[in-house]
C-alpha cells in the first residue's frame, strides 16, 4: 500500500493537468488537484452542460483539443465508451513527447480501444469509491483508497507520477495499491456484473418479485428487499462481514449460514465463474463496444424496460413520502 509519505506532490509542479470530462470522477479529481496546488484545467465538448459547474468551481475550461494540448498530463475522465473516438479526434494529436496520457478506468487501454504513441507515459489512478464521496472525503480530510497501474514507462517517471497524482486527489490518504491495467480492468467488471450492480440488483428484483408473487404487499417486499439491504450494507463496510452478523439478531444470522448458500449456490458461482471468463476473454468488451456502434438501441430498451418495473414504481412512491431523501432523480 502507498500512503502520503510514499507520493511527492511536487512531482507535479511546473506542470498543468488536463482533466477530459467533470462527470462522476472528473468533478472530483479537478478540484481536488486544484485544492492539493496543482495546475489543472478542464476539456469540455462545445455544448457541454457541465462547462458552467466547472467555472463555477473556479477553474479554467477549454475546448477538449485545447485542454489536451495545454496538459502534461492527459486524464481521460468521459464514459468508457466514447473514449475511443475522443481520444482520436481531440487528444491524439496533441499529445507530446514525454506527456502522460492517464485513465480512471483501464478498459479502453486493455481492450484495444485507445493505442497511445510509444513516446508517452500511459497510467491509471483509479479511486474506489464514487466521484462525489472522493470529493467530500478530500474535503473532510480523509481519502478513498485507490489503484494505480503503469501500461507505458516511456520517461522512467510513470509511477512516481501516477503516485503523485493519486495524493493529489486523496488517495494516499487511504491507501493505494498498485496493480496492472489487466487486473484493475477485469476486476472491476467483474465486481460490477456479479455482485455490485448485476448481481445485487438481480437479488433485489428475484427477492421483491418472489414476496409479491406469493401475495404479499408490494410495499412490505420493497422495504424488505431493497430499503432495508443499505442498513446491511453499512455493517458491512463498516465492520466485514463477522460485524455485520454481530449487529443483526441471532435468527437473521443463522438464516444468513443456512439459507444464504441456497441462494447463492454452485449454479451460481459457475454463472459468476462464466460473467469472469467473458470478461478476460474480451466477449463482454467485445459486446459492449458493438452495442455503442450500433447506436445503443439495445442498452436503451433495458433501460426504459427496467425504470418501469414493479418494483421502481413501488420504490418511487414510498420515496416521495421520505423527506429525508434527495428524489430529484424520480421526479425527472
Amino acid at each position: 500500500m502507498l500512503y502520503d509519505d510514499d507520493a511527492d506532490l511536487s512531482l507535479l509542479d511546473g506542470k498543468t493537468v488536463a482533466i477530459i470530462g467533470f462527470g462522476s470522477q472528473g468533478h472530483a479529481h479537478a478540484q481536488n488537484l486544484n485544492d492539493s496546488g496543482v495546475s489543472v484545467v478542464v476539456g469540455l465538448r462545445e455544448g457541454s452542460d457541465k462547462v458552467g459547474q466547472a467555472r463555477d468551481a473556479g477553474l479554467e475550461v477549454l475546448s477538449i483539443a485545447d485542454a489536451a494540448a495545454r496538459g502534461d498530463i492527459v486524464m481521460l475522465l468521459v464514459p468508457d465508451e466514447t473514449h475511443h473516438d475522443v481520444y482520436e479526434a481531440e487528444i491524439a494529436g496533441n499529445l507530446d513527447a514525454g506527456d502522460m496520457l492517464m485513465f480512471g478506468h483501464g478498459f479502453s487501454i486493455h481492450y484495444g480501444e485507445v493505442v497511445p504513441p510509444k513516446d508517452v507515459d500511459v497510467a491509471l489512478a483509479a479511486p474506489k469509491g464514487p466521484g462525489h464521496l472522493v470529493r467530500r472525503q478530500y474535503l473532510e480530510g480523509s481519502g478513498v483508497p485507490g489503484l494505480i497501474a503503469v501500461h507505458q514507462d516511456a520517461t522512467g517517471n510513470a509511477r512516481a507520477l501516477a503516485a503523485a497524482y493519486s495524493k493529489g486527489i486523496g488517495c494516499t490518504r487511504g491507501g493505494v495499491i498498485e496493480t496492472t491495467f489487466k487486473d484493475e480492468t477485469e476486476t472491476d467488471l467483474f465486481g460490477e456484473q456479479a455482485v455490485l450492480c448485476g448481481g445485487a440488483s438481480a437479488l433485489v428484483q428475484a427477492g421483491f418479485e418472489t414476496l409479491v408473487d406469493a401475495g404479499y404487499d408490494p410495499e412490505m417486499a420493497y422495504f424488505e428487499c431493497l430499503h432495508e439491504l443499505k442498513l446491511i450494507v453499512d455493517l458491512m463496510y463498516e465492520k466485514g462481514l463477522a460485524g455485520m452478523r454481530y449487529s443483526i439478531s441471532n435468527t437473521a444470522e443463522y438464516g444468513d449460514y443456512t439459507r444464504g448458500r441456497k441462494v447463492i449456490d454452485d449454479h451460481v458461482r459457475a454463472n459468476m465463474k462464466q460473467v469472469l471468463e467473458q470478461i478476460q476473454s474480451g466477449e463482454f468488451a467485445r459486446e459492449w463496444i458493438a452495442e455503442n456502434r450500433a447506436g445503443q438501441e439495445s442498452f436503451k430498451r433495458m433501460r426504459a424496460e427496467q425504470a418501469q418495473s414493479r418494483l421502481e414504481e413501488t420504490g418511487r412512491d414510498l420515496r416521495s413520502n421520505m423527506s429525508w431523501l434527495d428524489t430529484s432523480f424520480d421526479q425527472g
